[in-house]
């Protein structure tokens, strides 16, 4: 059958047709040169999706929010009130212009945060496995082109559609492009031309994942060639901005509308029940409204979670999901891989125990260069002799069943591939056994890849006779095994009780322990598989190799203990290892260490798992199900939960977990795309600033919040009060917009930049149901709110009596508004807590705050623009100010410094404390 390179359908065709219209070879791949033809006609294996909302749609979206279609009907009114009286145009144009303005800062800030959160996940790059000239080589999936050789195993990401050509047990999960819930198990046979999408067996589709098996296939579409990447073709792809709290101010935005609506009419009716006219009485009620409406909030919400995002990532915390920001703050426990996460994931192996006796490595990390001794004394053996052949095989068991390399430059020495396997072939190497000479004397056959349901790893060898290694757990292996090599290297029967006594000897020195084993089988043996390896294993020794505990993950754990957040260590090394690890950690719960084994787990009921999961510090051989029960039983409990994965397996309780943190390193495909965070170094600290920085956000957005409202608190009594008296508005609504949006946008931005303070890993967790305005926070801004208004009621009463000149009153009471707010944002602000730390001798230093300082000194320069230039008399109905009067203005400075007080007083932020549910 001949099949045309265009063609979209391979289903129905052979692997060898496949191939020929691809101009590739089924072993050696695509040669270079095509590649790079190949990329000039294809592009690169990236898919683009139908363009999102245009520029100016998303800018009228801005206007789309329930406080502004106020400030819109107020406009228009204004408006009417021009064609009918003559007068209100002014009024009109302003309302309408600091709504645009408005809409042209939440579009501007919007665009910033998608744009720096879409960035953030293009640098998170996939890879694939091809093959090329022969070669095996890990790429980026976009420089993937049609004809490429594609290898995948289990974890992977299928890059782009390919027509399978061999494998081995795999499956792959399709639910996103098929709706088939249960993985499918693939095949290379050919399948009818009109064979359904989900049913195409010998297909590997774009975006689906690898959960178990391996697979060689031929990429036949890339990007939107692929089915993946028709469908993307009429899908918007947008960022979405939502997060829980936004949600919050959302409804609070609603509510607030009815209040506003409420109190306005009540305005509006009182004040002609008083003998108002009505023009005056709608002026008196706009004020009310636009006084009401905190304009600036939205904006500053907007950009302290855009800051946020782009703290986390230069903190090596990439966020997938903007709500994990706030959650990942809101963590009251975090569970947390052991391997790699809490330590180096720089393994070097120290002893063996092979033939009943222990033997000690010199030199470290992934040197080839070192020595092996014996640790007894008695032994009758030199270190400038060989080692005994029971110690070579089990170190040749190591070194064969491997998949990684090392890799030399200039005197440092890497791994390419899995750290565990590093070491193996390290210690291997110290015996001098030659890696590309075993392999070449007794070439792999075939192997069963490691999975964590069978926790071992085993391949096939050509040898006289052919012979089977395995190296895994020693749980898995001691099972399996009915014999095992004495020091004369000659089988005898296994004596189970010595090895284990062996592996508690070799854990409590807090090293990881892998077992190594043996099966001979049959010269016309050529495949293997699971049940080959399920019996009569011969034990070959015990490996047990030090994973040193990262420095800064200790100073991590004990941060976030005296955060009040639980730190449980999850692996599926053995318990006693995982104990001396986390020993040396500090992970204990009130001072003791209580650890649990996964099997013992699998026998406790509901509560007793229940109980055991929140008293248990140490969770070891745990299997992924289990992890997942974990979770469920921590939040069932009211626990937020943290949970860190890398595994195929472990992706159902990074689903679950309020915040779901994969390893951006070595983590898999799978993991990463079901996480809400990525840690780009797989380090436990990069978690810990992540909750410091989560913690952070939340504390800016509250100060946010305590600085705006009292504003329009202040605002809204005055404009309130002087109705219901039947006086003149101390201040209009025009000058409510400026003071609302202007001023206060100024002042309260910096406030987004404001650093992370000393305590805020000292405070007690943030309960992510509480309420947006808490008792305490309600209490400041009421409090504040009638300073504000006593400020500038009492400023334009005292100067209307004095000078008869409404415009300068009113101009007077805004000034002395902004001077005492410049004092109240001080107080709030980092500046504010150092100006105190320093009065009371606790530091030295006033720290420097410039991005504050510098929000101030504008708002103080559009204050002054605000009075004393006559185009701002005209629009805002302002009035010029002498020195002697701006100094009468800056006055009440003075007594909001004991209002500041107090109102910190009354309200001091988040308290140290511990975790309030266990």
């Amino acid at each position: 059958m001949s099949v045309s390179l265009t063609s979209r359908s391979y289903h129905d065709c052979a692997e060898e047709a496949t191939i020929q219209a691809f101009e590739s070879d089924g072993e050696q791949g695509l040669t270079v040169d095509t590649v790079v033809q190949r990329y000039e006609q294809y592009g690169y294996n990236e898919l683009e999706f139908k363009p999102g909302k245009p520029a100016w749609l998303r800018f009228l979206l801005q206007f789309h929010q329930p406080l502004l279609y106020i400030l819109l009907l107020a406009g228009a009114v204004k408006a009417g009130l021009w064609f009918r009286l003559g007068e209100g145009l002014t009024d009109a144009i302003v309302i309408w212009g600091v709504t645009v303005i408005n809409a042209v800062i939440g579009y501007v800030q919007e665009a910033k945060a998608e744009g720096a959160i879409a960035s953030l996940a293009k640098a998170v790059t996939t890879e694939a496995t091809v093959i090329r000239e022969g070669q095996t080589l890990r790429i980026p999936s976009r420089d993937l082109v049609p004809g490429d050789l594609v290898l995948l195993s289990s974890g992977d990401k299928v890059p782009a559609d390919l027509r399978l050509m061999s494998l081995r047990n795999l499956q792959v999960d399709e639910s996103a492009l098929t709706g088939e819930s249960v993985p499918v198990q693939k095949d290379v046979a050919i399948v009818a031309a009109d064979t359904p999408l989900a049913e195409r067996l010998n297909m590997a589709y774009a975006g689906s994942f690898v959960t178990f098996g391996q697979g060689r296939g031929i990429v036949v579409a890339t990007a939107n060639a692929t089915e993946v990447g028709q469908i993307s073709q009429s899908m918007e792809q947008r960022v979405s901005l939502q997060t829980p709290l936004t949600r919050k101010f959302a409804q609070f935005s609603h509510t607030l509308l009815y209040c506003i609506l409420a109190l306005a009419a009540f305005t509006f009716v009182v004040g002609l029940g008083q003998g108002g006219s009505w023009v005056e009485m709608f002026d008196a009620a706009v004020a009310l409204a636009v006084s009401a409406i905190p304009e600036g909030l939205p904006a500053v919400v907007t950009v302290t979670l855009a800051i946020g995002v782009n703290r986390m990532a230069s903190r090596n915390a990439i966020i997938r999901k903007l709500p994990a920001v706030e959650t990942v703050g809101s963590a009251t426990v975090i569970c947390s891989d052991k391997t790699g996460t809490l330590t180096e994931n720089q393994m070097t192996v120290q002893r063996l125990y092979v033939g009943g006796d222990y033997y000690q490595t010199s030199g470290g990390g992934y040197s080839p260069h070192g020595e092996i001794t014996p640790v007894e004394p008695g032994l009758a053996w030199t270190a400038d002799q060989d080692l005994p052949p029971v110690v070579m095989e089990c170190l040749m068991a190591g070194l064969l069943c491997n998949d990684s390399q090392l890799k030399q430059k200039g005197d440092s020495w890497s791994v390419v591939g899995d750290p565990t396997e590093g070491a193996l072939i390290a210690v291997a190497k110290k015996a001098g056994l030659s890696q590309s000479g075993l392999n070449s004397a007794r070439s792999r056959l075939d192997s069963i890849p490691f999975e964590s349901e069978y926790q071992y790893m085993a391949t096939l060898h050509d040898a006289k006779p052919r012979v089977i290694y395995v190296k895994g757990s020693v749980e898995a292996l001691l099972s399996r095994c009915s014999q095992m090599v004495d020091r004369d290297h000659q089988p005898v029967a296994l004596q189970r009780e010595a090895i284990e006594e062996a592996v508690e000897t070799l854990a409590a020195q807090g090293l990881r322990v892998l077992a190594c084993a043996k099966k001979e089988v049959e010269p016309h043996h050529h495949d293997l598989e699971h049940e080959h390896i399920e019996t009569d294993l011969v034990f070959l020794g015990l490996q047990g190799m030090i994973d040193p505990p990262r420095p800064e993950a200790i100073a991590a754990v004990h941060a976030c203990q005296k955060a009040g957040i639980q730190v449980k260590m999850i692996t599926g090394d053995h318990v006693t290892t995982a104990k001396a690890i986390a020993q040396r950690m500090g992970i204990t719960k009130n001072g003791e260490i209580h650890a649990f084994e996964g099997r013992a787990l699998a026998k406790m009921n509901d509560q007793q798992i229940a109980d055991s999961i929140m008293m248990g510090s140490v969770f070891a051989r745990v299997a992924p199900a289990q992890k997942l029960q974990l979770v469920e039983s921590l939040q069932a409990q009211g626990q937020i939960v943290a949970m860190t994965g890398d595994g195929v397996n472990d992706a159902p309780a990074l689903k679950q977990a309020d915040i779901g943190i994969a390893m951006g390193k070595d983590g898999t495909e799978v993991a990463r795309e079901s996480a809400d965070m990525l840690l780009t170094d797989d380090n436990f600290a990069s978690i810990e600033a992540a909750v410091e920085e989560g913690r952070t956000v939340y504390q800016n957005l509250r100060k946010a919040i305590a600085f705006l409202l009292p504003v329009n608190g202040g605002e809204s009594m005055t404009i309130l009060l002087s109705t219901l008296l039947a006086r003149q508005l101390p201040i209009l609504s025009l000058q409510v917009l400026w003071l609302n949006m202007i001023n206060s946008i100024t002042m309260t931005v910096p406030l987004a930049f404001e650093p992370k303070s000393k305590g805020v890993m000292q405070q007690a967790p943030r309960d992510p149901d509480s309420p947006l305005l808490t008792k305490k926070l309600l209490n400041r801004i009421i409090a504040v709110s009638v300073f504000n208004w006593i400020l500038i009621f009492g400023m334009f009463e005292w100067v209307v009596r004095t000078t008869e000149n409404t415009a300068l009153a009113r101009t007077m009471a805004i000034q002395a508004l902004v001077a005492a707010r410049i004092i109240y944002l001080i107080s709030i602000s980092q500046l504010g807590a150092n100006i105190a730390n320093l009065i009371r001798g606790k530091t030295k230093v006033l720290g420097k705050t410039p991005i504050l300082l510098t929000g101030i000194a504008v708002a103080v320069i559009l204050q002054v623009v605000f009075s004393q230039w006559g185009v701002m008399n005209e629009l805002f109905h302002t009035a010029p100010l002498t020195w002697q009067q701006w100094l009468i203005c800056l006055a009440p400075m003075i007594p909001m410094i004991p209002m500041a007080i107090f109102a910190n007083w009354i309200d001091p932020g988040p308290q140290p404390g511990t975790n309030p549910k266990g």
